[in-house]
């Protein structure tokens, strides 16, 4: 198992343009490289003076249709995808340029951001990564859900769905993650929803850029995209996806296991702020070299 010892963010900015799932409007994306010990923040061109937010758990404002994060009167919308890629490849410090209040939507999956990162290219850093350390279980258990943190010397998710659907029923994944991995097996799964489910959204106001272009759609009984799947059981991965960019919002990266059973936005969110409730479960470590036998203990201020 390779573990990066080191901090990384970008070579170069890239740029990329799409529309918002739930806005509908087109919006401008720019990631640029930052410095060591930034962390991941997002900036809001289009407002007076560009104010701008990090990436934490504790900015979240709203997961009832996506992952949110907000402050001083501004968002940042549906932000899981983008996380996601940032995780799992990796990428410790970024600043993210915006001109509207949603990240663009791609093609549903975190495979357009992985791409974009790639094209920039990955930068090493001469700064420590810091880690959070599972000593102890963590467990939420709530009317049918779960998310469970367990001790691993790796970064791993479990992830099991259920559906009253005949294409989905119950689904399970698990993986222990690695960039190559991630870009390969999960970054090309694509969210999915269910017709009925998106023709009730649209008629409020919401899904306003949703389309066959950008999610898997089904109806009662099969997939209404022409195309099919990317996997058999893309479902489930794109929950995986989703919640590695929830996940994320811990703002360092994870030695343990993620195990959760019909979890969501905002059931992980619940989580993270239990795990910040249990600090007898966790340590802070950074690692001196590429043995995660060697983790070194570091004091860290959370």
């Amino acid at each position: 198992m390779n573990i990066n010892s080191k901090q990384r963010t970008l070579v170069k900015p890239v740029h990329c343009s799409g529309i918002g799932l739930h806005s509908g409007l087109p919006v401008n994306l720019t990631i640029r490289p930052a410095p060591i010990n930034h962390g991941i923040k997002f900036i809001r061109t289009d407002l007076p003076d560009c104010p701008s937010i990090s990436a934490h758990f504790n900015m979240v404002v709203d997961t009832s249709l996506a992952t949110v994060i907000g402050y001083d009167g501004f968002i940042i919308s549906t932000i899981e995808h983008l996380m996601a890629s940032f995780a799992g490849l990796s990428i410790d410090n970024a600043l993210v340029e915006l001109d509207a209040y949603e990240v663009p939507i791609m093609d549903g999956s975190a495979k357009p951001f992985t791409a974009l990162i790639n094209t920039a290219g990955v930068k090493t850093q001469q700064g420590p990564r810091c880690f959070f350390v599972v000593n102890q279980p963590i467990e939420l258990k709530e009317n049918g859900k779960s998310v469970g943190l367990y001790p691993s010397s790796a970064f791993q998710i479990t992830y099991t769905i259920d559906y009253d659907h005949p294409l989905i029923k119950t689904q399970s994944y698990s993986v222990s993650l690695t960039s190559n991995l991630f870009e390969s097996e999960i970054s090309p799964a694509r969210t999915f929803g269910f017709m009925e489910e998106i023709e009730y959204l649209k008629k409020f106001g919401f899904a306003k850029g949703g389309s066959l272009e950008n999610a898997v759609v089904l109806d009662k009984t099969d997939i209404v995209n022409q195309d099919g799947l990317r996997y058999p059981d893309e479902f489930v991965r794109h929950k995986i996806l989703d919640s590695l960019g929830d996940f994320s919002l811990l703002g360092m990266p994870v030695l343990g296991h993620f195990v959760a059973d019909r979890s969501g936005h905002a059931f992980n969110h619940a989580f993270l702020n239990k795990f910040f409730g249990n600090k007898e479960s966790w340590e802070t470590r950074f690692i001196q070299t590429d043995s995660p036998s060697q983790l070194q203990s570091k004091p860290l201020a959370i």
